[in-house]
């Protein structure tokens, strides 16, 4: 699938900016036309989708590890509509650019059936801004590597929609406990200490809304887990628009297989809206709690990333900036010939100074 501008038959894309499809050769807002024709030429993929992991089943769990060979990244050609190239990419691609042509190509058969996402919120930032925002962190970073601000290290940089599972969750907790006051006064030489002991019970319904968990492989948990939050107000009904001028994967690993994530993140919360109900006590004894989900759902959708992958050295520095509020994760490279040359400079910059001193000390 490919979106052709009507006016000038150019490559439409998404625009951040705009909030809009846009036309960037001849400047048309609005001026799409879907245009099929994404052919499959090798690497044929199973009936059954490979290249997705699902879980193990009850008392079987799955490692990340095993996930990750599991849904390994086998790779397959598309031939571009626009074109005729041959476009590499995986099983799991359901959005690219041709190499050959620049032109941004949607995986029909990745964003349908059982892939077909919910929801998505789009890219609220451009490539451009999302350059100024790296340049603005990390320009005082004195030992980075020259080239690694440069722009022609950060034209790489890429937009990615990232796939995610939401879980929503209905639940019943409750607490049972023992709370202690303490209450301590002086009359003349004698203190006195009053301990009250109180019944603490709590019967709370809460209700549980997109709890997002990562559905690739291939994105670090801990990298998502530090780009949010994301505002999920924002979600908005997925079309195939949104993924022109992008790149995206489809879900490799199944929601059976990560909602563990999402319960332990749900039973953090009810435990500390159950404990900031309770506090106030001296000291509480805890009894008895439970929490019981009494319905749940979950829905597929996509967030928005960009990406900066940099290579020094032979070891890779990615970094990840959240499409939506900017927030950026990464750490910058260091340059051992930075961190020498100006040690350097300092000692010969010291070594003046001591010479300087004890000239003037031998004058007085």
């Amino acid at each position: 699938m490919i979106f052709r501008c009507k006016n000038c038959g150019g490559n439409v894309v998404y625009s951040p900016e705009r909030k809009k499809m846009f036309c960037p050769f001849c400047e048309s807002e609005d001026s799409e036309e879907r245009e099929d024709g994404v052919i499959e030429t090798s690497g044929e993929e199973n009936g059954t989708a490979e290249g997705t992991v699902q879980a193990a089943g009850a008392g079987q769990p799955v490692s990340r590890m095993a996930a990750a060979e599991g849904a390994a990244q086998k790779k397959v050609t598309k031939v571009c509509p626009n074109c005729g190239g041959e476009i590499p990419m995986t099983v799991n691609t359901s959005a690219t650019q041709c190499p050959y042509c620049d032109n941004y190509v949607i995986v029909d058969d990745q964003i349908s059936g059982a892939y077909t996402p919910h929801m998505l919120i789009p890219f609220h930032m451009g490539k451009e801004v999302c350059k100024k925002l790296i340049r603005d962190k990390f320009e005082k970073c004195i030992f980075a590597p020259t080239d690694f601000l440069s722009e022609v290290r950060m034209n790489g940089i890429y937009g990615e929609y990232v796939p995610f599972w939401f879980y929503d969750y209905n639940t019943n907790c409750t607490f049972h406990g023992e709370g202690t006051k303490v209450r301590s006064w002086t009359t003349g030489n004698t203190q006195y200490t009053e301990t009250s002991y109180y019944d603490i019970v709590r019967d709370m319904d809460i209700d549980f809304v997109k709890i997002p968990v990562d559905a690739s492989v291939e994105m670090p948990d801990d990298v998502m887990d530090l780009m949010e939050p994301f505002d999920y107000k924002e979600l908005q009904e997925f079309k195939p628009e949104y993924l022109s001028g992008f790149h995206s994967e489809r879900y490799n690993m199944t929601s059976d297989l990560v909602e563990s994530r999402a319960k332990a993140k749900m039973q953090e919360d009810a435990q500390k809206m159950l404990h900031d109900s309770y506090s106030g006590y001296s000291s509480v004894r805890k009894m008895g709690e439970n929490i019981n989900v009494t319905d749940s759902s979950v829905s597929y959708g996509l967030l928005p990333v960009w990406k900066y992958d940099y290579s020094y050295k032979g070891k890779e520095y990615p970094f990840y900036v959240n499409g939506q509020t900017g927030k950026l994760v990464g750490t910058a490279p260091i340059s051992k010939a930075k961190v020498w040359a100006y040690a350097g400079t300092l000692g010969v910059t010291l070594a003046a100074i001591l010479c300087m001193v004890n000239a003037i000390a031998s004058l007085v």
